[in-house]
């Protein structure tokens, strides 16, 4: 995944986050184990009894079979004649091996619930903490990635949840009674060679096991950028297709896979060796195990039922152990996989609400930037001592180059990041001081790229309230002027936008946004160059529209074409992250300064551009004549007479 370095005091660099350790993994999973809901615990505390039954009873199984063994031996007598098989023995042993399954189906029936709550709660909790985290964040991180954490955690949780109770626990539960059984119906030769060979088996499983880790990290890490490469390009179609770099899309993803392939197959090489060491050492324990057994058999001491019995235990406890080698392997790689969403949880949000912090309580809606200065990096400030009001019901225009500082306003009102210095009030509160929700509620935004998600018009506009009537919905299209135009569609409220409103035009995403800003209702409104990506006359109508939604509300505009703020109570502009003039419109103008100079390029810009679309070139020193000559300026008359 890629990162961009951050930096200032409270900058987070996800790349060198520390991971948890997977006994950290652990003890953050296990409150997660025992849930809040009462009827969820009983169901664990049930699934546990039907656990213990289930391996009881997998542990008398082969003692029933050993019993009907012995009896069907050369030599056994049956208290009836007419008996040739012990019967009840044979009933017995297949009533015994039915219920060890009931109560391990049981046990699967009872707990899902339970683990599914488990992963249900914890991904919602990673969810939410996402959202709590600032701005900063979420610009150096990548969607894609951020995303396939989640699901590997989700994954990785759900495995285990079931691993942890399911087989770690019942595995080493079997080994215990086994071991002891053995001890009790023979000599402590047959415990000691089962735990010497369960110690080797696990010894040589971890070891190998740690060794295979950064194998499985790599193909982890590589499969994630891959993914997080892929989603980036196709989410960027247009801007791929615009230049041509599909075949540069294809080897940058191509990377990734390449470093994923040999991760793999590094992967698949050292499994190789996992399996085979764990069946060599399976194997030698079987072994002695039967050795030990057929001997006692020779010297008359064991039957053939003890023969079988203690062959039964070995298969049973080293298809435990297999499956427990399989397990941990899994598990490893599930601690790997949730690593990441956990170092999520542990990201401190970067902007965060005073303890027991009061709503904002919007009166009348001033708002006051009091020598407010503002810097992305510490070494490099952005905005520079900046104070303005904006009374209530006014509007106030926020223009100036590229780079000033005029969107950066608007994010520090949302407090999307904290002032370096100085302080923003809304109706004489600090915004620091009241929480980030109240604030938010009472501030309306048309942002100059309009995002939409990939739901119904109907969806993207009650986004503004959720929860609102439709006659509401409707009502806030009509004056947003988008009515007429979403029922005049084939599917009206109900058609899909596309990913980011895609299917829309620029203008009518625009619309979109106003309605969603005005189903709001919000005192304060913020238009960040809400028309500048827009064409001349589509730009007129949004104004329209941008005007009647203003109308008796506290407004700040930021702007970049001028021709959209001569209306504004007052204007500041600014340059290099100060004002470095402010007042109306007639005023700036005639002060012949910086907004002036703005003012003048712009008005001789529009007028090339409307005789351009009226056929006429807006340069005359350029315009070309009927032959295709130059056809110069009255100036140029002695050019003229050269080209005739």
């Amino acid at each position: 995944m890629r990162r961009r370095p951050l930096s200032g005091p409270a900058a987070t660099d996800p790349g060198r986050s520390v991971r948890p350790g997977d006994l950290r993994v652990l003890k953050s999973l296990i409150p997660y184990l025992w849930p809040p809901n009462a009827g969820l615990r009983a169901r664990v505390v049930l699934s546990l009894l039907f656990l213990l039954a289930a391996k009881l009873m997998n542990v008398w199984v082969p003692v029933i079979f050993k019993q009907a063994v012995d009896d069907l031996a050369p030599g056994a007598t049956f208290p009836v004649p007419a008996l040739t098989v012990p019967l009840g023995l044979i009933l017995a042993y297949g009533a015994a091996r039915v219920l060890a399954q009931t109560s391990g189906e049981l046990r699967d029936v009872l707990f899902a619930k339970g683990g599914q709550r488990a992963i249900r709660t914890i991904a919602l909790r990673v969810f939410r903490h996402l959202h709590s985290l600032s701005l900063r964040f979420h610009l150096d991180r990548q969607t894609g990635g951020l995303n396939q954490a989640i699901e590997r955690g989700a994954r990785g949780i759900e495995f285990l949840l079931s691993a942890l109770l399911f087989s770690i626990l019942p595995t080493l539960i079997e080994i215990g009674l086994v071991c002891a059984l053995l001890w009790t119906l023979y000599d402590i030769r047959f415990p000691l060679v089962t735990i010497a060979t369960i110690v080797l088996y696990i010894a040589f499983t971890l070891k190998v096991t740690q060794w295979r880790i950064r194998f499985l990290r790599t193909a982890n890490e590589s499969g994630q950028r891959a993914n997080t490469d892929a989603i980036d390009s196709l989410i960027n179609y247009e801007t791929v297709k615009y230049f041509g770099n599909e075949e540069h899309e294809a080897r940058r993803y191509d990377r990734s896979l390449a470093v994923y392939e040999t991760a793999s197959v590094q992967v698949k090489g050292s499994g190789a060796i996992l399996n085979l060491g764990q069946g060599a050492l399976i194997a030698l324990g079987a072994t002695a195990m039967t050795v030990m057994a057929a001997y006692g058999g020779a010297d008359g001491h064991l039957k053939v039922g003890d023969f079988v019995l203690v062959n039964t235990y070995l298969i049973q406890l080293y298809l435990q152990l297999n499956a427990l080698g399989f397990i941990y392997r899994e598990i490893k790689r599930s601690l790997i996989d949730m690593e990441d969403m956990f170092a999520l949880l542990g990201q401190a949000p970067e902007i965060a609400d005073p303890p027991r912090a009061p709503d904002l309580v919007v009166t009348e809606g001033r708002v006051t930037f009091e020598a407010v200065s503002f810097g992305y990096d510490a070494g490099r400030g952005i905005l520079k001592d900046v104070s303005f009001t904006v009374p209530p019901g006014r509007s106030l225009a926020i223009v100036g180059p590229s780079g000033a500082g005029k969107s950066t306003l608007s994010r520090l009102l949302f407090r999307f990041y904290d002032v370096s210095a100085g302080r923003i009030l809304v109706d004489g509160q600090d915004i620091r001081q009241v929480t980030q929700q109240s604030l938010r509620r009472a501030i309306g935004i048309v942002p100059q790229d309009t995002v939409l998600f990939n739901d119904t018009i109907y969806y993207n506009i009650a986004y503004g309230r959720p929860g609102a009537s439709r006659s509401e919905i409707e009502e806030a299209a009509a004056l947003a002027h988008i009515h007429d135009f979403i029922v005049s569609l084939p599917e009206g409220y109900d058609t899909r936008v596309g990913e980011r409103g895609l299917k829309l035009s620029g203008g009518e995403k625009q619309r979109v946004a106003i309605a969603r800003t005005i189903l709001k209702g919000p005192r304060i409104l913020l238009f960040d160059e809400a028309t500048s990506a827009l064409d001349t006359r589509t730009e007129r109508e949004i104004q329209v529209s941008l005007g009647e939604v203003a109308r008796n509300r506290t407004t700040l505009m930021i702007a970049h074409r001028l021709s959209t703020v001569v209306d504004a109570d007052e204007i500041l502009v600014m340059e290099r992250g100060r004002v470095v003039e402010r007042g109306r419109h007639a005023g700036l103008v005639a002060a012949g300064g910086v907004y002036a100079g703005m003012w003048r390029r712009q008005q001789e810009a529009a007028r090339k551009e409307e005789r351009r679309e009226s056929g006429q070139d807006g340069n005359p020193d350029e315009e070309l004549d009927r032959e295709g000559t130059a056809a110069p300026t009255d100036g140029d008359a002695p050019a003229r007479e050269l080209v005739r």
